[in-house]
This record gives C-alpha cells, sequence and structure tokens, in this order.
C-alpha cells in the first residue's frame, strides 16, 4: 500500500514530538539554573546524540518540513476553511519555520563554529540587547505553535469517541499549557527575566 503525505507527517511528527518533549523537558530545567540545565543535557544527550538516533531525527525534520508544506498547500486550496483549520496551519507554518532555521543554526554551531550547543548557545539572543526582541518571541511562538499544533490534532480525534464540547476544551487546555510552558521557559532562559551571564565565545555581535 502506498504511503501518502499525511502518513508521512503523522508518523515523522509522532517521532519527532518524543525528542521535542525531552528538550522541552531540558529547557525547563533552567528553572533550575544553567548547571542543573547542563546537567540534565549531558544525560540527553547519551540517548539521542549517537549516529544512528541522530540521522533518523535529521531525516525525521526534513520529511515532516516536506510533507506539511504539501499538506498546507491542500488545505490553501479548500473553499470553507474553520478558525481550527487556520491555526493548525498558521501553527505548522511556523514550526516548519522554525525548525528550519533552529536546526540549522544548532549544526551550524557544532560542525562550523565548532561550540558546544548548549544553554548558553540558544540563550545568548534571549539575553543580549536588543537581539531579545526577535528571540523572545521567536522562541516563545516555537513552543506555542507547537502545543496549538497538537492542540488541533487532539480535537480531531478525540471528538470521534467524545462529546464535541469535551474535546474542544481539551484542545484548549494543551493550548494553555503550551503559553505556561513557554513563559517558564523563556523565565528559566533569562534567569528569571534579569538576564544570564552569557560566557564570551557565544556572544553575539561580539568582535
Amino acid at each position: 500500500m502506498a504511503i501518502n503525505k499525511r502518513q508521512i507527517h503523522h508518523a515523522t511528527g509522532v517521532w519527532l514530538a518524543v525528542f521535542i518533549f525531552l528538550h522541552l523537558t531540558n529547557h525547563l530545567a533552567a528553572l533550575a539554573g544553567p548547571s542543573y540545565h547542563l546537567g540534565l543535557m549531558e544525560q540527553l544527550r547519551m540517548l539521542y546524540r549517537n549516529a544512528f538516533v541522530e540521522i533518523l531525527l535529521l531525516a525525521g525534520v526534513a520529511l515532516q518540513i516536506i510533507s506539511g508544506l504539501g499538506l498546507a498547500g491542500q488545505v490553501f486550496r479548500l473553499k470553507q476553511k474553520n478558525w481550527r483549520d487556520r491555526l493548525h496551519l498558521l501553527s505548522g507554518l511556523y514550526l516548519a519555520f522554525f525548525l528550519l532555521i533552529h536546526v540549522g543554526a544548532v549544526l551550524t554551531g557544532r560542525w562550523v563554529l565548532q561550540v558546544d550547543t548548549n544553554i548558553y548557545f540558544g540563550a545568548a539572543g534571549l539575553n543580549q540587547w536588543p537581539y531579545v526582541l526577535f528571540f523572545g518571541p521567536y522562541y516563545g511562538l516555537a513552543v506555542v505553535a507547537f502545543f496549538t499544533h497538537v492542540a488541533c490534532i487532539h480535537y480531531w480525534k478525540a471528538r470521534r469517541f467524545l462529546a464535541r464540547p469535551v474535546a474542544k476544551q481539551q484542545g484548549i487546555a494543551i493550548g494553555v499549557v503550551g503559553v505556561v510552558v513557554a513563559l517558564a521557559i523563556l523565565y528559566g532562559l533569562t534567569g528569571g527575566f534579569q538576564g544570564l551571564e552569557i560566557p564570551a565565545e557565544y556572544r553575539l555581535g561580539k568582535p
């Protein structure tokens, strides 16, 4: 049986969601301080920084973006789209943009700049003016978009066996959790909005 774009998107989405859950958990660890974040990252890297898993993750990102853009084109062509369709579409497009830029930046940091892409690499833009004006919304919206995308999918699947109002409430709850997680991550990665001390080698715009 031929595999279509929707099946590819679903399969890679589940695979990436596992990694994203671990990644967001790692970022939430910053609430306990940079050292705790770094300690947890070292443990998680033993899981996902081996050649086999890393290749699967990069392939998953590529297939997710390609299949997602194909499905987005189908939604664009729909004559009637409700607000959930639009929310699902917009969150998916932002995630495709974010994954493309973010993964590219991490790989550039590791392979070209030869730096450890740890908390300081990720949080550098959040703790320097005026870069925070871009990186704050950039990271925050990525987390919200992920949970929003999941919320839309959950609603469509849950309404098959739950009353629609219940499925809707659960979808909204997932979206709210996304906003809370986004704010918590930004709080942790900025030292409680007071600013983290970023080592010189990670500072943006350094001479």
